[in-house]
């Protein structure tokens, strides 16, 4: 057999029969899996090593939310990593089609892959914008271009991953794939829509988006923006949030958190270029918007 090109990488905490649901899936022996574990209490470790010997296991000490996937890359010895959450997995030769396609595009980063829902196979709303092509096709890339996507759906060639940094620890975890479309963009990288990669998705967690969730994500968000975008764009952002805030005890939350880790945003402010912002912007907007479509 040809040596691996593609490395999975999980990060997972306190969710141990979720990943061992998705491990029945990801532990094929084709394909090298790493399992970073972000401190869990529930015996995680433990149960992977006595039901997946073949899967590398990494114990962290603590919660380090999703700089865990960096841990990971760290390790992998593949050209090329395939990110998956402990509630998801890839589907049969979807991995090895992403190496085929990396492989023939040096200049692509990260495909975003197709995702379908387990519980009835639908495909996910990001896909459906994906497939829209929102920001167009590059020449000499395998799909539409795209700005965004959930990790668990994503390919990376490992050597880019790691030039920008990977995930952001400011960030810790929600969200945190904006700012590494916008590094991997400004850094030169494509990233492209690919149909036949394809993940699966059996989410573990509630159907709707709890308050506490949606403060992670809308601190994170508005982060990004004081990380990376126009000043006129981080000042509107945080001034509807703010508005939002004397009413809403989540964007409350999301405030104080903004606010405790602004002066480490500021430290690592580099804005993108003006083309990454443009496409970026439009990459945010609804399929309901005319101008995305």
């Amino acid at each position: 057999m040809s040596p691996p090109r593609v490395t999975v990488v999980v990060a997972t905490r306190d969710r141990r029969e979720s990943l061992l649901r998705s491990l029945a899936h990801l532990d094929d022996g084709r394909h090298p899996v790493v399992v970073v574990d972000n401190g869990s209490s529930d015996g995680t470790a433990a149960a992977v090593r006595a039901r997946h010997p073949a899967v590398a296991v990494v114990e962290l000490p603590v919660n380090r939310g999703a700089v865990a996937r960096t841990v990971g890359v760290q390790h992998a010895r593949t050209p090329f990593v395939a990110f998956a959450d402990d509630d998801s997995w890839w589907a049969a030769g979807a991995l090895d089609r992403a190496a085929d396609l990396l492989d023939e595009h040096p200049g692509v980063a990260l495909l975003a892959g197709q995702v379908r829902m387990a519980a009835d196979g639908s495909v996910d709303p990001v896909t459906r914008k994906h497939r829209a092509a929102v920001l167009g096709r590059a020449p000499g890339t395998p799909g539409p271009d795209v700005l965004s996507y959930p990790a668990f759906a994503t390919v990376v060639r490992r050597e880019a991953y790691l030039s920008v940094g990977g995930f952001s620890p400011l960030l810790f975890f929600a969200g945190e794939e904006h700012l590494l479309a916008l590094d991997l963009a400004a850094a030169g990288w494509q990233q492209s829509f690919a149909e036949d990669v394809v993940a699966w998705h059996d989410p573990a967690g509630p159907p709707t988006l709890s308050p506490r969730r949606w403060a992670l994500q809308t601190r994170n968000d508005l982060l990004v923006d004081w990380l990376r975008r126009p000043l006129p764009v981080a000042l509107a952002a945080t001034a509807r949030l703010a508005g939002r805030a004397p009413s809403d005890a989540a964007a409350r939350t999301a405030l104080r958190g903004w606010a405790r880790r602004l002066p480490a945003a500021l430290r690592q402010r580099r804005l993108v270029p003006a083309e990454v912002e443009r496409r970026f912007a439009l990459a945010q907007r609804p399929l309901s918007d005319p101008a995305a479509r």
